[in-house]
């Protein structure tokens, strides 16, 4: 049974620390301070997400690739790197640390050219990890960027991942197929924070 087309987006991000955080933009020393931070909560059990010594070096391989893809089917990014949603909510997500916070947004709401769809995360979706030592599973609608107002036809014909609730453990060794990934190449959803 497919589920519905959720009709909002929603960020994740932990108390304490301001929405719409994005790595990317550190250089290698301001990541290391912070990767040693996020390792250091992950060892106390306050986190439970990953972030290996070479995180940074693929999380700006598959934004490049994210961008020049959504940049080709017709997409205008007003930055360099999104911000990040799940189409609809992710209890998976949403128990990855403790006392996350949300900001939700209407799906409606999102503009249409700073807006885009992987299935699953980008991470996944881009199939960059193999390059990392990461499984890739290939998947029809693996390294595709979908436009808004393509989303209806795409969870149709892919549908939408299914979780596996609060598995943790060596998540990053698995395949990785959890929640469709909403990214909004823009500030102008800045104004949506709590």
């Amino acid at each position: 049974m497919s589920r519905a087309l959720p009709d909002y987006v929603t960020h994740y991000y932990v108390a304490g620390r301001p929405p719409f955080l994005n790595v990317s933009g550190l250089t290698d020393p301001e990541w290391e301070v912070i990767r040693q931070d996020l390792e250091a909560e992950r060892n106390a059990g306050r986190s439970s997400r990953v972030f290996g010594r070479r995180y940074l070096e693929l999380r700006r391989a598959t934004e490049v690739k994210l961008r020049d893809q959504f940049v080709a089917v017709g997409g205008k990014p007003e930055r360099h790197t999104p911000h990040y949603f799940v189409l609809g909510s992710s209890a998976w997500f949403q128990g990855l640390a403790h006392e996350m916070h949300e900001v939700v947004v209407p799906l409606a709401s999102l503009p249409e050219d700073v807006s885009s769809m992987t299935i699953p995360d980008s991470m996944t979706s881009m199939g960059l990890g193999c390059d990392f030592g990461l499984p890739v599973e290939n998947r029809p609608h693996h390294g595709r960027v979908f436009r808004l107002s393509e989303i209806s036809e795409a969870v149709e014909e892919f549908g939408l991942p299914e979780e596996e609730p609060g598995n943790y453990a060596g998540y990053q060794h698995r395949s990785f197929e959890i929640y469709a990934e909403i990214q909004v190449w823009s500030d102008a959803i800045l104004d949506y924070q709590v």
